[in-house]
């Protein structure tokens, strides 16, 4: 039974006395924790009173505060009551470790982020203060992207997540990147709330060249921005022209990139738009009058009224072929007549046609250069396959290569025509919807090959004068005008006509056909001579028999030799049947 004093009180036992002896007394004792008073300091060490027979001396490397003093209150460690020379040895270390160590784990095992201080650069990443204590941050931790200067973190508070601890080694490591990878993707969940075309409202943070920065209502932590073409309709050299920092203005949303986290704005969709009413006033196909601006290399531009231009483009100044410049036309200050070929309100554009203020003459081509009439005209141009010829200003035909001449062939059109030439055409064909009219000059004459057929049909011999020798044949002159060829298989000199055969030289020949299609005849060499030799051959057939005396005495002396080979063989003969 428990025993009781005279007031009913519960009498303490042995154990229990002597604790509240101890507690009165309040004994430290070894691998505790104490609360202490700083009573002196040195350069090298602290001293602690601690309520021990001695005060407890900790190295002042472990106090990160360099202006610790006397009076100061501390955690420390006992780790030895009866050190050397009998002092007593703390810890601030330690006990910074231990106080530490329940709130390190627990961030650790519940995945919470925390806050740390960059103490110094080590090999390999930085040393952050955590919860009173170092931890290790790897430079691959410090950031989701490629760090520049690992050296500029240190000194800046930074949230940290504790990725690995070790009590034993007391090792402890931190990452910032898992920090900043968390809230991105939590920024990226609230990214969905905003749409393309939402109106906000945000707060001007920043002002460059290229557009502002903004600060989204909302989404602060998200970077925003207007580009410098999302200010203005009209077209601005410095942003500052339109708004200033500190300014809280109303934008649209026009792009979310939720990826890397960036917001678009456009502050000129909520702006009317100036050139909704130029749209109204100059509509496509109203005739206007303009002072020409500017004079550039395809066109020109033209003032309509004050702050309103518009283009004329070089192939829009005159019908048919453009001028090589427009300063052929035009010169600056002129007033021109014009008509509104398109307007472009988001561009801030209007394409202009001077030609198509004057009467188109294509309208009526057909009437005025009817298929069949024969008009003059001048060779203004080349192309590799005919002549652009001018009917009159704004009208040209194509006269094509193979039209020139009925027998002649031309590689280009060079060869026949010249700049500036005048020359009568034939009407063959007009397109008035792509603007072409088809010219012939051979079609002026009637067509010789019927007449070149009957005069030298296949077989007749004659004589042509080498015009080209290329290395599959020869090209002659039939007669002035007509072209013959000789393939290299149909020459009498065997090998490559270029070693064989000269310009200038005259060559029997003979038809083999006429090709009117190809404007040529065809001829052969070989054929010539081989009837020349059937003629030859058949002439001497027809001459009387003469007769050769050294002939019949051969003949004669063959046959004496024959007799006498046979004679010879007789007489073995008859040896061999007497033996």
């Amino acid at each position: 039974m428990e025993e009781k004093n005279v007031k009913g009180v519960p009498t303490n036992t042995d154990d229990e006395l002597l604790k509240l002896i101890n507690e009165a007394l309040d004994i430290p004792r070894e691998g505790e924790i104490r609360k202490g008073v700083v009573v002196k300091v040195t350069p090298q060490e602290v001293y602690v009173d601690i309520g021990s027979k001695s005060e407890g001396v900790a190295p002042k490397v472990e106090f990160k505060d360099a202006d610790i003093k006397p009076g100061d209150e501390v955690y420390v460690y006992v780790e030895s009551l009866d050190g050397p020379d009998g002092r007593t040895i703390v810890s601030k270390h330690k006990a910074d470790f231990i106080m530490a160590w329940d709130k390190i784990k627990d961030a650790y095992q519940n995945n919470l982020t925390v806050d740390g201080k960059v103490q110094r650069q080590v090999k390999g990443g930085l040393m952050v203060e955590v919860f009173g204590v170092s931890a290790f941050l790897p430079g691959s931790q410090i950031d989701v992207k490629r760090v520049k200067s690992i050296s500029s973190f240190v000194g800046k508070d930074i949230k940290v997540k504790v990725i690995k601890i070790n009590r034993a080694r007391k090792n402890i490591v931190v990452s910032r990147k898992e920090v900043i990878e968390e809230e991105r993707a939590k920024l990226r969940e609230k990214l969905f709330e905003l749409k393309e075309g939402q109106v906000v409202k945000c707060k001007v943070t920043g002002v460059q060249d290229f557009g502002v920065f903004c600060e989204v209502e909302g989404f602060e932590s998200i970077d925003a921005m207007i580009p410098i073409s999302e200010l203005s309709w009209v077209r601005i050299q410095n942003p500052s022209e339109v708004v200033k920092e500190g300014d809280v203005i109303e934008a649209q949303v026009i792009a979310v990139d939720q990826m890397n986290l960036k917001i678009t704005l456009s502050y000129k969709q909520l702006q009317p738009h100036p050139w909704e009413k130029v749209k109204e006033k100059y509509p496509i196909g109203a005739k206007v009058t303009g002072t020409v601006k500017k004079i550039v290399d395809y066109g020109f531009f033209v003032e309509l009224e004050p702050g309103v231009e518009g283009l004329v483009h070089i192939s829009e100044m005159k019908w048919g072929k453009p001028p090589a410049h427009p300063s052929e036309l035009v010169k600056e200050g002129d007033k021109v007549e014009l008509v509104v070929l398109n307007v472009e309100v988001e561009k801030q554009r209007i394409s202009l046609g001077m030609k198509q203020a004057q009467p188109d003459p294509w309208s009526v081509v057909d009437e005025k250069y009817p298929i069949g009439s024969v008009v003059k005209g001048v060779v203004k141009d080349f192309t590799d396959y005919g002549a652009l010829i001018e009917l009159e200003e704004g009208i040209e035909g194509f006269l094509h290569v193979g039209d020139i001449s009925w027998t002649q062939r031309f590689k280009s059109p060079k060869e026949a025509l010249r700049k500036g030439q005048k020359t009568k055409v034939k009407i063959l064909n007009i397109d008035k919807k792509d603007r072409y009219i088809e010219l012939g000059i051979k079609q002026l004459y009637p067509n010789p090959w019927e007449d070149i057929m009957k005069k030298i049909p296949a077989g007749t011999e004659l004589q042509a004068t080498v015009k080209e020798v290329g290395q599959r044949g020869v090209l002659v002159e039939v007669d002035e005008g007509l072209e013959g060829y000789v393939p290299a298989s149909q020459l009498q000199k065997k090998g490559d006509p270029r070693e064989n055969y000269n310009e200038g030289d005259v060559l029997n020949l003979k038809v083999l056909k006429v090709e009117p299609h190809r404007k040529r005849v065809l001829l052969s060499e070989r054929d010539y001579y081989k009837a020349q030799e059937k003629v030859d051959v058949e002439k001497y057939k027809s001459q009387p028999a003469r007769i050769n005396l050294g002939e019949i005495l051969k003949t004669e002396m063959e046959k004496l030799r024959e007799l006498r080979e046979g004679m010879e063989e007789s007489e073995e003969s008859e040896e061999e049947k007497e033996e």
